[in-house]
């Protein structure tokens, strides 16, 4: 029985590392994702403004472009 509960614990001792691992990925991911995300706007600007400064109309970031 001593053994069994020996056992279950190191279990829940590897699961909750595993999880605190997990969850600082999950973290260093989310602001890698918001860095990236903040990037691609910044992007999609600067081409609305260079699209607008040489006459192109105005730029959609949905838009396909036309060879598709």
């Amino acid at each position: 029985m001593n053994r069994r509960i020996d056992a279950l614990e190191e279990q829940i001792a590897h699961l909750i590392r595993t999880v605190e691992d997990l969850s600082d990925i999950v973290a260093r991911q989310e602001g890698e994702l918001a860095l990236l995300t903040r990037r691609a706007q910044m992007l999609m600007a600067r081409e609305a403004e260079r699209e607008s400064q040489s006459g192109g109309g105005v730029v959609v970031g949905d838009e396909r472009p036309p060879h598709y």
